[in-house]
């Protein structure tokens, strides 16, 4: 490349693959010949029509998609799906959750507005930094769904081995981790992700949704907006869409496809992972916050022996170049987010700076 790129290890927005911005460039000016922007065209033109259906059939190939699950493509991101959810599966007024960290907290306080919630699981005694057990849980009879945030962001943990849910839909929020690895979509009810992590620009999730679970049902008190029902019956066009960012999320499908799909990736992402945890695990100087076997391969949270510590490391590594390596508010530290588009040899490069800086403290 020509022009000078920097890592990002932002946890969202983030980067995305290179070759795939180059093409948008390419064409923000004069879509296809169309003689106009995507950002300026109609969302009720054929062009458009074209980039909204060929991003679903991509995302459908991606995740061998079952025809019974309808796919949204939804303005708002994850604070928006917190209470839809809620809003539009709490049929008996209970769900069920599963507390591990940041994210399935705020979840929680969402739907608590909207009904009962049950707490059936929670990592909040050791600090959210592993995910228990969730083989048998505690679900009444009434519960509508149980809901988890499936790598949490913040404080690193991921799900290997998804709850038994005792027959009750499975909702889980996927934003940081979505299209990074295989998943089998019949396992769960409704997979949300807001896209700016993992897929594209801000501003808009993705719903996958069973379709039993669309309810043409809800109190009059729902916004029209808020209704699953209504995006669904409308094929995410009820309104004028987030039509940049599904643009942008349907050339990265494309790309994810030819690069093999989410096998490869998977590989790819345990590969660049395995760099970072292994120094981790041998240094003196840095620490994992996250139980081995619960790490996330997307979000990597880490820490050094003070708090004025990880400030210096901060400062440091935006002196050499590296961006967005501090680790979020509400828990300090460090965090590197090594989504998709981060190439291995940025998390060498990291590495190789954090190998450096220890050896500068002796």
């Amino acid at each position: 490349m020509n022009y000078d790129r920097t890592y990002n290890f932002s946890a969202g927005p983030a980067m995305m693959p290179e070759a795939v911005l180059e093409e948008i460039a390419a064409e923000v000016l004069n879509y296809r010949g169309s003689g106009m922007s995507v950002m300026e065209m109609s969302h009720r033109s054929k062009e458009f029509q074209q980039i909204r259906d060929e991003a679903e059939a991509d995302l459908r190939k991606l995740m061998n998609i079952p025809d019974n699950y309808k796919v949204l493509f939804v303005q708002g991101g994850g604070t928006v799906q917190f209470a839809m959810v809620a809003m539009n599966l709490m049929k008996n007024g209970l769900g069920c959750y599963v507390e591990t960290g940041a994210w399935s907290k705020k979840a929680i306080a969402e739907a608590k507005k909207f009904g009962e919630v049950k707490i059936v699981a929670s990592s909040k005694d050791k600090n959210f930094s592993y995910v228990p057990d969730c083989s048998d849980l505690d679900i009444p009879e009434n519960a509508d769904y149980v809901y988890i945030c499936e790598n949490e962001t913040i404080n690193g943990t991921t799900y290997f081995k998804l709850p038994n849910t005792k027959g009750k839909p499975l909702v889980t929020d996927q934003s940081s981790m979505f299209l990074s690895r295989p998943c089998n979509v019949a396992d769960y009810g409704l997979i949300w992700a807001g896209v700016q992590k993992n897929v594209g620009p801000a501003g808009m999730a993705v719903v996958i949704i069973r379709e039993d679970l669309i309810r043409d049902d809800l109190p009059s008190s729902v916004p029209t907006y808020m209704s699953y029902k209504t995006h669904a019956d409308a094929d995410s066009l009820y309104n004028t869409p987030n039509c940049w960012a599904i643009y942008c999320c349907g050339k990265v499908f494309k790309y994810l496809l030819a690069q093999g799909g989410l096998e490869a990736m998977n590989r790819r992402n345990e590969e660049k992972a395995a760099i970072l945890y292994d120094f981790l695990d041998q240094s003196k100087f840095f620490t994992g916050a996250v139980r081995k076997q619960d790490r996330s391969l997307m979000n990597v949270p880490f820490v050094t022996p003070s708090k004025e510590q990880d400030a210096a490391v901060v400062a440091a590594s935006k002196a050499a170049g590296f961006d967005n390596l501090k680790g979020h508010k509400s828990v300090g530290g460090l965090r590197a987010s090594i989504y998709n588009a981060m190439p291995r040899e940025g998390v060498e490069a990291l590495v190789d700076f954090l190998k450096k800086y220890e050896s500068e403290q002796n």
